[in-house]
Formats: structure tokens, C-alpha cells, sequence
């Protein structure tokens, strides 16, 4: 091989390691955004189960005092 040859390779594949080390930040930043996404899920979730409890202990309450109105009537 010509030295000509060589530095071309030697460019090339540190061209190459440099992409790949870009493509590591890159995964590492999308890991990091995955992992906020998940916890915010998570924290949504929660919210949601607390919400359907409120929703079902005012329905029962609503029913209750409906059902105290008809008793009277």
C-alpha cells in the first residue's frame, strides 16, 4: 500500500470514530429524554388512579343524596 493509501484509510476511520462517538452523546441524550418521559408517565398515571377515586367517591355521594331525595319523595 501506498502511504497516500494509508492516510486515506487512517482519515477515514478516525472520520468514522468521531461519528460514532457523536451517535454515543446522541443515544446517551435520547436515553436521558426516554428516562423523563418515563417518569413523567409514571407521575401522570398516579394522577389519573387519583382522579378516577375523586370521580368515583363523588358519583357514590351523588347517588347517595339521589337516593335520599327519592326515600322522601
Amino acid at each position: 500500500m501506498s502511504l497516500e493509501l494509508l492516510s486515506q484509510l487512517e482519515t477515514k476511520i478516525q472520520a468514522t470514530l468521531e461519528n460514532i462517538e457523536l451517535l454515543k452523546m446522541e443515544l446517551e441524550e435520547e436515553k436521558q429524554k426516554n428516562q423523563a418521559l418515563v417518569q413523567q408517565q409514571e407521575a401522570l398515571t398516579q394522577k389519573n388512579q387519583q382522579l378516577q377515586q375523586d370521580l368515583n367517591s363523588w358519583s357514590d355521594k351523588v347517588n347517595g343524596l339521589v337516593g335520599l331525595l327519592n326515600s322522601e319523595m
